[in-house]
């Protein structure tokens, strides 16, 4: 019998509306992540839009192949209806989920990417009951480690990065999953089928 997919809700802040990503969001996300500037530090832009649309088709399930995680993917979009990048968590056992976000750089340095970051965590807490984020982020990538500790993340234990078997060149940062800042608002989304990839990509 196959279990029920997770259900995702759009999520509301101040000035986005996070929708939970499927197929048909491949067209305008694909121009989103090939800016070059995003992968300054790791991955690379999607190799062709079939390719994208295959990903997110796949990425539907909202679930690992063996069913001990979560995979919730969002597309950030604006006021103006153009997509600007997503947010994802990959969500496990105990409460703990792995986070990340990627913003085309046309829209950095305004809080935009920062402002998704929390609407997901509150989610990510309200929704799905996370008490504990996590980003993994290259040592080089001060932009992404000053958003995070804006919002309230510090460097994880020597133990916790042993665990989670982090590389010599990157950090892992966490925090609990309560609001730092204005609570966003929900509203329910249809159960359609989706799921995720991860900070840089957990998934």
């Amino acid at each position: 019998m196959t279990s029920p997919l997770p259900t995702m809700r759009i999520v509301r802040s101040a000035r986005l509306t996070l929708e939970p990503q499927v197929a048909a969001h491949a067209d305008a996300m694909f121009r989103v992540l090939s800016d070059p500037a995003i992968y300054e530090f790791e991955n690379a832009p999607p190799a062709s839009l079939e390719w994208l649309r295959e990903r997110f088709a796949r990425l539907e399930s909202r679930r690992s192949a063996d069913g001990t995680q979560l995979w919730l993917n969002w597309v950030v979009r604006l006021p103006t209806f153009e997509l600007a990048g997503y947010v994802q968590a990959t969500v496990m056992a105990g409460g703990r989920a792995s986070i990340a976000y990627e913003l085309s750089s046309a829209h950095w340095g305004r809080g935009l990417a920062s402002e998704a970051v929390e609407a997901m965590i509150g989610e990510l807490a309200t929704g799905h009951g996370v008490r504990e984020v996590s980003a993994v982020l290259k040592r080089a990538n001060f932009r992404s480690a000053r958003l995070l500790e804006r919002r309230g993340f510090t460097l994880a234990s020597p133990a916790a990065c042993a665990s989670t078997q982090v590389g010599a060149d990157e950090l892992l940062m966490v925090r609990a999953a309560r609001s730092v800042a204005a609570a966003s608002s929900v509203a329910k989304a249809p159960s359609v089928a989706a799921a995720s990839s991860g900070p840089g990509s957990a998934q």
